[in-house]
């Protein structure tokens, strides 16, 4: 089942993030067999980081639920508010993911 996993940062977001970084990524890393796609989100006027979306393929809610408690950047407080939801794939276009990080 597909989850969302979404944290949108509290104030104290550029130093838990710089901090917890490479943690963070392992985590990821670590857990690659269930990731679909991560990234952060973005202030529209520039490259500030306002939050974080996953979204992962598990079994069930309690697995979700696991895999967002253990994310070191929320064990860490990086976020004031963090949602997980249950998704269905629709409209699938890979093709049209742009080649860079943040689009082309």
């Amino acid at each position: 089942m597909l989850y969302m996993v979404y944290g949108v940062d509290g104030p104290d977001g550029p130093r838990i993030r710089d901090a917890m970084r490479d943690e963070h990524f392992q985590y990821l890393e670590d857990n690659s067999e269930i990731m679909v796609l991560g990234g952060a989100t973005l202030a529209d006027a520039d490259d500030t980081r306002t939050g974080s979306l996953l979204i992962i393929n598990v079994p069930d809610r309690a697995a979700a639920d696991a895999f967002a408690d253990h994310e070191p950047f929320r064990k860490a407080g990086l976020f004031k508010e963090v949602t997980v939801r249950r998704m269905r794939r629709g409209q699938w276009y890979p093709e049209n993911a742009p080649g860079g990080a943040e689009g082309d």
